[in-house]
């Protein structure tokens, strides 16, 4: 019919394989960043909280049961090296999967993040379809 609109009828692709959300901690100091990987993991269905610093992200991992980390590398009060050292420790009941997603790239980066106990070291800018393809793997390994 001429000049009919019809409602909108868009909407989120529904996965019926996908596995529940996980619980990630993301840790980041640049606010916009932040904010940008948790909107886009909270679309992805994932339970989501923000650290700022190294020093907070521990604190956060003392009280909750994390299943995965992202970790920015150069962050103030403590890098993210040292944080991805300490995190096993404080792990209530399973140590996280712990991904770097940073700008720190070289071949020592690498080396460091998995001295560190880093699991997967992706350099920055990050595809988000390579994020949330390691992250349903990962859902599936663990479900």
């Amino acid at each position: 019919m001429p000049g009919r609109t019809e409602p909108n009828t868009l909407r989120p692709a529904t996965r019926q394989d996908a596995p529940a959300g996980l619980r990630i901690m993301v840790v980041e100091d640049d606010p916009d960043a932040a904010m940008s990987e948790e909107i886009l993991l909270r679309l992805w269905g994932h339970d989501v909280v923000v650290a700022p610093d190294g020093p907070t992200a521990l604190e956060i991992a003392r009280d909750g049961d994390l299943d995965v980390v992202i970790l920015d590398i150069g962050l103030p009060g403590l890098n993210g090296w040292k944080v991805a050292e300490l995190l096993p420790r404080l792990a209530t009941e399973k140590r996280p999967f712990i991904i770097a997603v940073t700008g720190f790239g070289r071949a020592d980066d690498l080396r460091q993040s998995s001295k560190a106990g880093v699991d997967l070291h992706l350099v920055k800018p990050v595809n988000p379809s390579d994020l949330e393809a390691v992250l349903r793997r990962f859902q599936r390994a663990i479900r």
